[in-house]
């Protein structure tokens, strides 16, 4: 059974959770309109991975005889300047998730709650994952630069990640299999 405090912050995550798939969903609308369909697709995945890593969240909840609390998300983000700045709003919402999770986990050591601990060691391990992936696209932009071809070398380096991606997740999935 989860203590209050330890579930009071798993529905503040859950919540996260969700404002950071609409969020991404938001960019790749963005980037679609932009012609940028390697961003595109490279946000809607992140969208759907963010909204899978909530109903983890949600069903760990009722699991433990918890409430999962779905609160309401506000009006994410919808125009950027650049692809830059698109990108560097990634990096400091997905540091924000790591923070969080982070509070989480102080919060269920302290509570000596080993299931919600154990529990969310997965969350430590993506989040170290998103974030040293958002920095390798940071850094290839900062090389790129913001000439006149460089949206067009910017959406091909994120489609490359695309498919590294797909490639992983497939080797992944034969492993299970």
């Amino acid at each position: 059974m989860l203590s209050e405090k330890t579930l009071q912050a798993l529905n503040k995550q859950i919540a996260l959770e969700g404002n950071a798939s609409a969020s991404y969903l938001a960019m790749a609308s963005w980037c679609e309109r932009q012609g940028l369909n390697g961003c595109a697709t490279f946000f809607y995945d992140q969208s759907a991975e963010e909204r899978m890593h909530m109903m983890k969240i949600i069903h760990y909840v009722n699991e433990m005889d918890g409430h999962a609390v779905i609160s309401a998300q506000g009006q994410p983000k919808g125009e950027y300047d650049s692809v830059q700045e698109l990108f560097k709003a990634v990096y400091l919402q997905e540091k924000s998730v790591t923070s969080a999770i982070y509070e989480l986990l102080s919060i269920s050591n302290k509570e000596n709650d080993h299931s919600t601990t154990l529990f969310l060691q997965w969350y430590v391990a993506e989040q170290r994952e998103e974030e040293a992936q958002i920095r390798t696209i940071l850094d290839k932009i900062k090389l790129i630069g913001t000439g006149g071809q460089s949206l067009y070398f910017i959406d091909q380096e994120v489609q490359n990640i695309n498919a590294l991606r797909g490639q992983e997740e497939a080797e992944a999935e034969e492993g299970i299999a």
